[in-house]
């Protein structure tokens, strides 16, 4: 795992998405196309912002997932993670994707959606790159404490806790913490550990026990975005607040 620490979130976000741009210009000039997957979040707000402007990426040529989606919320809603990606990424982009592959956590069958969206991933060409976070609890996804490092399925239903929880309603995107649901679709640790390349923007004082935890501590399910430390090609960007607690910040 390597670590970059900027001076300041937007900075953070624009290194992670030069990062990202030049894993994806790579994998385009030695493979007809090319497959990523997408965090959403606060946390990504800037690093999105930079990536649909990076230059000399044919995004025609490019497949797209995204990390999760709340069980029963309809695309309607603010916090929705396809209204989310389809605002902040797909429709800001400078030309159209080859598809981009939407969870939908409606319909009443949560694991056939998880069937069908797994179906697609295992077809698509292998992740060059996948953007990730990290959340507040340590969560990778939505794979919440104590997370599932076995399962080999690309996507799995979860259940939230209420750090996860607070978090989501922390940041504005639900009226209430009883609003937010309690149950979600994410993309697996495993699957997730696919990526060739992992871009892990991860900003704000709030995220530093997470951070540290995840950096410093032992491998464990409690702590999942520990299992970072096993991925051969993780970057971590951070700002001098999500970084405040590293031995070595």
């Amino acid at each position: 795992m390597h670590i970059y620490t900027h001076p300041d979130k937007d900075t953070s976000g624009r290194g992670a998405a030069a990062l990202g741009a030049s894993a994806i210009r790579e994998a385009l000039a030695e493979n007809e196309s090319a497959t990523i997957f997408v965090a959403t979040g606060a946390s990504q707000f800037e690093m999105l912002s930079h990536l649909v402007r990076e230059p000399d990426i044919d995004w025609s040529r490019i497949t797209a997932f995204h990390l999760d989606e709340y069980v029963g919320l309809p695309e309607t809603h603010p916090a929705s993670f396809r209204r989310y990606l389809r605002e902040r990424f797909v429709e800001a982009l400078p030309v159209p994707l080859a598809a981009f592959h939407y969870i939908s956590g409606e319909g009443g069958n949560p694991e056939a959606e998880c069937s069908r969206v797994g179906a697609l991933l295992k077809a698509a060409e292998p992740v060059c790159v996948g953007f990730i976070g990290i959340g507040e609890n340590g969560h990778i996804a939505f794979n919440d404490p104590p997370a599932d490092f076995e399962t080999e399925e690309p996507y799995l239903v979860v259940s939230l806790d209420d750090a996860c929880r607070r978090q989501q309603y922390g940041e504005g995107w639900f009226p209430t913490f009883e609003s937010v649901p309690s149950r979600a679709i994410s993309m697996s640790v495993k699957q997730i550990l696919k990526a060739k390349l992992l871009v892990c923007t991860v900003p704000d004082a709030r995220k530093a026990e997470a951070v540290k935890n995840s950096v410093e501590g032992p491998v464990t399910p409690d702590v999942p975005a520990s299992i970072l430390q096993l991925h051969p090609n993780t970057i971590l960007f951070l700002d001098p607040e999500s970084a405040a607690t590293l031995r070595s910040s």
